[in-house]
């Protein structure tokens, strides 16, 4: 059965007033992030200090301009974290204009949940993942092998694993969302924990820049863990209703 012109129109219409907010949101956001960026140019010397000694390495450049565009990958670095509320906020603005019944005190919650998961991640990967596993790799120097380790290499290798750590530790909150919505089953996902596992040995495998299992396994593990939290808390969301 065809649609009469004025449905066409219509939706037509809202689609363009879709991506009009998108276009708004996303310029917004660039400008949050590009705000922050300029104030962490002159946190990112002290960054650079602070992950060095956390790590215990010890950085060589190995080519001129290598450390200033180190220190812009972390005042970029800087700018996207202390933009995240701000971010994660209209990502799930997104969502509340796609589910109408995603909104008011729901998403207030579900922001502040975001948030403080997202952090924790990072705050884990800072106390645990990058002391452990960068002293576990360095373990392999010798008295006649020193390792000569690239600024901008160190910096990537930080980001990666604080970028990824703050993003899987939303997965609790991503799962009782979707089961929210309907789009998950807990009882599916239970019953396919194995299925689960390979995907998380898979994601951690590709997330984790280097082919050791010891750091494969400082991803692996909480996030199995936090799947595991995301199911009791779908299970909770079940029983107290909607």
């Amino acid at each position: 059965m065809n649609r009469s012109p004025l449905a066409a129109a219509s939706e037509t219409a809202s689609l363009l007033a879709g991506l009009h907010r998108l276009r708004a949101g996303l310029i917004r956001a660039c400008a949050v992030v590009l705000v922050f960026s300029v104030a962490g140019y002159f946190a990112a010397e002290p960054l650079l200090a602070f992950l060095c000694r956390l790590t215990g390495v010890r950085l060589a450049a190995f080519g001129i301009p290598e450390v200033f565009f180190s220190l812009m990958t972390l005042a970029l670095a800087c700018g996207v974290f202390a933009a995240s509320p701000y971010l994660l906020w209209a990502l799930l603005s997104a969502l509340q204009a796609s589910f109408p019944s995603f909104s008011g005190p729901r998403m207030r919650r579900a922001w502040v949940a975001a948030v403080l998961l997202f952090f924790a991640g990072v705050g884990f990967c800072l106390k645990v993942t990058l002391p452990y596993g960068v002293g576990f790799l360095l373990e392999f120097e010798g008295p006649s092998l020193e390792a000569l380790i690239s600024v901008r290499k160190f910096v990537g290798f930080c980001l990666l694993f604080l970028f990824a750590f703050g993003a899987l530790f939303e997965l609790p909150l991503a799962m009782i969302l979707l089961g929210r919505l309907g789009v998950l089953r807990r009882e599916a996902l239970a019953r396919n924990r194995r299925y689960a596992i390979l995907g998380i040995t898979i994601v951690s495998a590709v997330l984790t820049p280097t082919p050791d299992a010891f750091n494969l396994a400082l991803m692996a593990v909480p996030l199995y863990l936090l799947f595991e939290v995301g199911l009791f808390g779908m299970r909770l969301q079940r029983s107290s209703g909607p």
